[in-house]
């Protein structure tokens, strides 16, 4: 049998040397996107747009004074601990709401069509009255990233209680496990991976509600941070502000990646 055809038989691609040209490396076409991209932005701002539109050249230039700045790491930490609080609160709520309607059918038909409704409800149209309910002041922020991010983590726990296999639970009967141990032993562990799916959805809906109200509210933080910079023609002040916003979701979401192929085995899929 020829190479090639060896190769077609093996599943792998037929190639002269054994070897991909460079350009079909995935990491290689992303840099290259990434070099073109901001290629296209800075040519399209220097040639179309007025001198204090952010283009990757200045932003360069401003990234590590801004980082350095004690204005914006106030407004950073005041973000991100609004950011984790209100996670944490929305996990250890949610994680019990999720879990009773997954296991408790009157439960789960009493508050469905009120959770789904919640979860599709715009943060944008609660935040008037989450100003008005806890004032204008980091309270506020507070309960809107609660809002934002509690029924992702409820929605995913729920399928996730309710997606755990009979023959787990008829093992669990067997050995004479009963309401909470089940419920602690069994159901928990296996709904985790749903759990972190939700988490996952539910920290990118934290950090937009913090930043949106920190926009409504005028409170310290990122948000207005990069409110006030646009309006004072700080755009690439403002956009360093944004890249810290993006690292802390990608960041966030490779942690929940790296718990689920660490300590949920049961969770991972072929390979």
């Amino acid at each position: 049998m020829t190479a090639v055809g060896t190769a077609l038989a093996a599943g792998q691609p037929a190639a002269g040397n054994g070897t991909r040209p460079w350009y079909a490396a995935p990491l290689a076409l992303q840099l290259a996107a990434g070099v073109v991209l901001l290629g296209a932005w800075e040519i399209g701002v220097r040639m179309l747009a007025p001198a204090y539109v952010a283009r990757p050249s200045r932003v360069v230039v401003v990234f590590l004074r801004v980082l350095s700045d004690a204005q914006f790491l106030a407004a950073a930490a005041a973000t991100l601990r609004a950011v984790l609080e209100g996670l944490l609160l929305s996990i250890m709520l949610g994680t019990v709401i999720g879990l009773a309607m997954g296991r408790v059918v009157a439960v789960e038909r009493g508050l469905r069509y009120y959770v789904n409704s919640l979860f599709a409800t715009p943060m944008v149209a609660i935040l008037p009255l989450m100003s008005l309910w806890f004032g204008y002041d980091g309270d506020a922020r507070l309960a809107t990233v609660v809002f934002a991010a509690l029924f992702s983590v409820v929605v995913n726990t729920c399928d996730g209680a309710r997606a755990v296999p009979n023959d787990y639970l008829e093992v669990a009967h067997s050995f004479r496990a009963r309401g909470w141990r089940t419920l602690l032993d069994v159901v928990l562990p296996a709904s985790l991976p749903y759990l972190l799916a939700g988490v996952r959805l539910a920290a990118g809906r934290a950090l937009v509600a913090a930043v949106v109200a920190e926009f409504f509210v005028s409170i310290p933080g990122l948000g207005y941070y990069i409110l006030f910079n646009s309006r004072t023609f700080k755009h690439s002040e403002a956009f360093v502000a944004v890249i810290v916003l993006v690292a802390v979701g990608v960041g966030f979401d490779a942690l929940i990646n790296w718990i689920t192929r660490r300590y949920l085995p049961w969770a991972r899929r072929g390979g």
